[in-house]
């Protein structure tokens, strides 16, 4: 089954981040056997690194080895969404988060459909999805 690869990987490998850039890369080639797939919302996210450029964007993805996954197979996560965008709410009322993670809350809920999520941000999603594996390339 694929991995999931969070928007911010892949910004370090096309940025050559000189902080996360190589640690980027090396954990995406070292998942490459299993698949890497891309959620429609890290798609959308990465589109101003391309300016727009759909093509561009789509083979660099191909240059990774990742492959953009079309918008239709996120309804089959969207109860898992729905869920955790109400826990969200629930604690924002609370005042136990101040972040408004719906982006990640997407994400995070197509991922649980995979294998699990490559990100450098894990505590982003552990929080919503803690059943969710999570693999940080830093």
């Amino acid at each position: 089954m694929s991995w999931v690869v969070d928007t911010c990987v892949l910004i370090d490998v096309l940025e050559e981040d000189p902080d996360f850039g190589r640690a980027s890369a090396s954990c995406l080639h070292s998942y490459l056997k299993s698949g890497l797939v891309l959620s429609p919302v890290s798609m959308i996210e990465l589109s101003p690194a391309f300016e727009g450029d759909l093509s561009m964007q789509k083979e660099f993805l191909s240059l990774c080895g990742v492959a953009a996954v079309t918008e239709a197979a996120f309804p089959n996560s969207l109860a898992r969404a729905h869920r955790a965008w109400n826990d969200y709410i629930q604690k924002k009322r609370l005042r136990q988060t101040e972040k408004r993670p719906v982006a990640d809350i997407m994400i995070g809920a197509f991922a649980c459909g995979f294998e699990g999520l490559i990100t450098r941000n894990p505590k982003d999603f552990r929080v919503w999805f803690p059943e969710l594996e999570l693999i940080d390339p830093s």
